[in-house]
C-alpha cells in the first residue's frame, strides 16, 4: 500500500497541470471572486433633460452620478438614453412634479436607485414634520413619479434568461467542443487529418460547424422556453439577436477547439474548459452587476465573450436596442473572434506539420537519375540471382 502511495505522489509531481488546478486555482477563484461577489451598487449613472436639468444634481444626490445633461430635450430623449443603455436612471423635469425613468433591465441597479429614491422621500417626510408642516414645499409638488421602464415588476427571470442563453452556449460551444481534437488525438486519427489535402483553416472550421448547428439549436429552445413559458419579452429585432448570437458561438467554439488542440487528452480538456467557463458565468455581468466589481478584477470582465452577449441580449430582448447603439459588443465580439480563429489555425498547423514532416521522412527518395533508375532493379536482380546460387551450395554443405 505504501508502494502505491508514494506511486500516485510522483504521478501527480509529474502532472503539472492537475497539480496547478488543485492549489493554484482555488487560490485565485477565492482572490478574484472575493472581490467581484457583491450586489451593492455605489454609482448609478444618470442623464437629466428639461429646463431644471442643471438642478437635477441637488435632486436626486448620491450615488446618483449624473453623465448629461439636456435642457431642451424631454421624456422622449430621456426614455432614448436608457434604451441605448447610455445610463440606468433619468430624471425629466419642467411643468408640475418630476420624472424618474429607471431601466429595470439593470435589475440590481433599479433596486437600488428605488430604494435611495424612497430613502430621500422618507428623509424629505421627516424634515416636514419635524418643521411642524412648514417644509418647503410640501412633498406633493417637489418627490418625483418613478417609472420603471423594460422590467416594470423587476422579474429576475426577465433578466437571467437572455444571460441564460449565453451561459447554455459557453458549455455547449466550449465544453463539448473542447473534447473534438483530443478524440483525434487519442483515436490516432490525427495522423489521418495531416496526410489530408487540408489546410489549418479547414480542419478548425469543420470541428465547429457541426456543434454550430446543435449550439444554434440550444439557443432556439431555451429563447423559445424562455419567452413562451417564463414570459420573457423579446422586444427587439430577431436579426440583430441572430447576428449577436452568431458572432459569440463563433467565439466560444473556437475556444472549445484551441482547449482541445492544446490539450493531451480528455482529462485536461475538461479542466481547461472549465476554467474558462467558471469566469464567464460570474465575471460577464450575468449575476454580479459589472460596476459593483472591484477595478483591480473588472478588466478580466472584458476579456470575456459573455460580456458582450448579455450585453446584446439584454439590449435586444428587454430594450428593443437596435445595431446601431450596440456596434460596440457587435465590434468586440469580432475581434475576439478573429484572435481565437487565428491562434486555433497556428496551433492546428503545429499539431498538422509534424506528421507531414515525418510522413516526407519515411517516404523513400527518388532516385536523381535516370541511369541510376535503370540500373538499381539490375542489381536488384543480381543480388538475388546470386542469392538463389548459394542456396542450393548451402543446403549441400549442409
Amino acid at each position: 500500500m505504501w508502494a502505491m502511495i508514494v506511486k500516485e505522489f510522483r504521478q501527480l509531481r509529474r502532472d503539472r497541470r492537475t497539480l496547478a488546478m488543485m492549489i493554484v486555482m482555488p487560490v485565485v477563484l477565492l482572490i478574484v471572486f472575493g472581490y467581484a461577489a457583491s450586489f451593492d451598487v455605489t454609482t448609478i449613472p444618470t442623464v437629466a433633460a428639461g429646463p431644471g436639468a442643471g438642478q437635477v444634481t441637488h435632486l436626486v444626490g448620491e450615488p446618483f452620478h449624473v453623465v448629461a445633461t439636456e435642457p431642451s430635450q424631454g421624456r422622449a430623449w430621456a426614455e432614448q438614453q436608457l434604451r441605448d443603455g447610455n445610463a440606468a436612471v433619468a430624471v425629466v423635469t419642467g411643468s408640475g412634479r418630476p420624472q424618474v425613468l429607471i431601466d429595470g433591465s439593470q435589475l440590481f441597479t433599479a433596486k437600488a436607485a428605488i430604494a435611495e429614491l424612497s430613502a430621500a422621500a422618507a428623509k424629505a417626510a421627516v424634515k416636514g414634520a419635524a418643521a411642524g408642516g412648514q417644509a418647503s414645499p410640501p412633498s406633493g409638488q417637489t418627490q418625483p413619479v418613478v417609472t420603471v421602464l423594460y422590467n416594470p415588476e423587476l422579474k429576475t427571470s426577465d433578466i437571467m434568461i437572455p444571460g441564460l442563453a449565453g451561459v447554455v452556449l459557453v458549455f455547449v460551444g466550449t465544453i463539448i467542443t473542447s473534447l473534438g481534437v483530443v478524440r483525434e488525438r487519442q483515436s490516432g486519427t490525427l495522423e489521418q487529418l495531416a496526410v489530408m489535402p487540408l489546410k489549418p483553416r479547414d480542419v478548425f472550421l469543420g470541428k465547429i460547424v457541426p456543434y454550430f448547428a446543435v449550439a444554434a439549436l440550444d439557443l432556439a429552445i431555451v429563447v423559445g422556453v424562455g419567452v413562451g413559458l417564463f414570459g420573457v419579452p423579446f422586444r427587439g429585432s430577431l436579426a440583430v439577436f441572430a447576428l449577436g448570437a452568431v458572432l459569440f458561438l463563433f467565439v466560444t467554439l473556437g475556444l472549445g477547439v484551441l482547449i482541445s488542440s492544446v490539450s493531451e487528452n480528455q482529462g485536461q480538456a475538461i479542466q481547461l474548459s472549465l476554467m474558462v467557463t467558471l469566469p464567464q458565468v460570474l465575471l460577464s455581468g450575468l449575476i454580479f452587476p459589472l460596476s459593483s466589481i472591484a477595478v483591480g478584477v473588472r478588466w478580466i470582465s472584458y476579456l470575456l465573450p459573455l460580456t458582450y452577449f448579455n450585453e446584446i441580449s439584454r439590449g435586444v430582448m428587454l430594450r428593443a436596442e437596435p445595431l446601431g447603439p450596440l456596434w460596440q459588443p457587435f465590434v468586440l465580439l469580432a475581434l475576439l473572434g478573429a484572435i481565437v480563429f487565428t491562434l486555433a489555425s497556428l496551433r492546428f498547423r503545429a499539431d498538422l506539420a509534424p506528421a507531414a514532416a515525418r510522413r516526407g521522412a519515411g517516404t523513400p527518395r527518388r532516385p536523381r537519375h535516370p541511369e541510376s533508375a535503370r540500373s538499381a532493379p539490375s542489381a536488384s536482380s543480381a543480388s538475388s540471382a546470386s542469392s538463389a546460387a548459394g542456396t542450393p551450395g548451402t543446403r549441400s554443405a549442409g
